[in-house]
């Protein structure tokens, strides 16, 4: 009887370490790039589909967390944290140029180094300048876009960037300089999550709890008024990066929140002036629409890389 006993604990035991494995099947990992740790987290099987997943302001790789376990499954998800974010390196800004070409150029060593070859491109409002900046330096890697509140249209600047444009023509005026801090405080970067949600009951604090540990840091407020700065370089890139899109016509998925007061629904709709393999989905929801749409993104982004046969 002891003998049976042990033996069905045994069974028990490693059939839940199993369905563990299958449901929670992240792995933390870390690399160096230009002497930076730049952590990330991994789910899903190398040798199935790949999906770089490229963050946004002022998150980190926390904000696919729920996505890579809805999709670990069937894909193979790689979300990296940006140096300055989330468990990477944050070194100062006397120490480390701070701008969307290094980022970019650091995420796309960073692709090298884990041997990510061909692969779909999420990205998300910061993810999509460092994105763009890969795609178009490396048109025959790129499988699909996975476009969420990521701009790359003059017609995605909603009146917010009417203040950041003050920033960057005069950064030094302490009128502008204090814009910018106020999007650092606890207060701004909740309303990011918050704003235009449906129902703020299903918004974890925990996600703006932990962005906020990060703006928090002793250093982390001079990183971010620099990269505030330097996303000024992006906007003369737009044109590139909308030639990229017609000449390479990659597939595309956009899953936008409509209700975002950054990056308005419009910039959902140019992406069609563009691209013919188009899929459109404005859903209403605000800035960081995965915490309260990701079960249903995570469908979209399933369905619409089977049906372009992405392998």
């Amino acid at each position: 009887m002891e003998t049976t006993l042990k033996k069905s604990v045994k069974e028990e035991t490693k059939s839940s370490e199993i369905r563990g494995i299958e449901i929670n099947g992240i792995r933390y990992k870390t690399v160096k790039i230009e002497g930076q740790d730049i952590f990330y987290r991994e789910a899903g099987t190398i040798g199935n589909p790949s999906i770089l997943l490229l963050h946004g302001f002022p998150s980190s790789s926390h904000m696919f967390r729920n996505l890579m376990i809805g999709l670990g499954r069937k894909y193979h998800l790689v979300a990296p944290d940006y140096p300055g974010f989330g468990n990477s390196s944050m070194p100062s800004v006397n120490s480390f140029e701070y701008s969307f070409d290094h980022l970019a150029r650091i995420m796309e060593q960073f692709t090298d180094v884990i041997h990510l070859k061909k692969f779909s491109l999420y990205m998300m409002d910061y993810g999509a300048p460092v994105g763009f900046r890969i795609a178009t330096k490396n048109p025959e890697r790129i499988q699909a876009l996975l476009i969420q509140n990521g701009n790359a249209y003059e017609e995605g600047l909603s009146p917010f960037w009417d203040k950041m444009r003050a920033y960057w023509n005069e950064p030094k005026k302490e009128s502008n300089i204090q814009f910018i801090k106020s999007l650092l405080t606890l207060e701004g970067t909740k309303s990011q999550y918050l704003d235009g949600t449906r129902d703020k009951s299903a918004i974890s604090p925990d996600s703006w709890l932990i962005d906020q540990m990060g703006l928090d840091r002793k250093g982390n407020q001079e990183i971010q008024l620099e990269l505030f700065l330097s996303y000024r370089t992006n906007i003369p890139l737009y044109k590139e990066w909308q030639k990229y899109m017609r000449d390479n016509q990659p597939p595309t998925l956009v899953t936008w929140g409509k209700n975002d007061g950054i990056f308005p629904k419009a910039g959902a709709d140019a992406y069609k002036k563009d691209l013919k393999n188009i899929e459109v989905h404005l859903l209403n929801t605000g800035h960081f629409a995965l915490e309260e749409d990701g079960t249903l993104i995570s469908s979209m982004i399933d369905q619409f890389l089977i049906k372009n046969r992405i392998k």
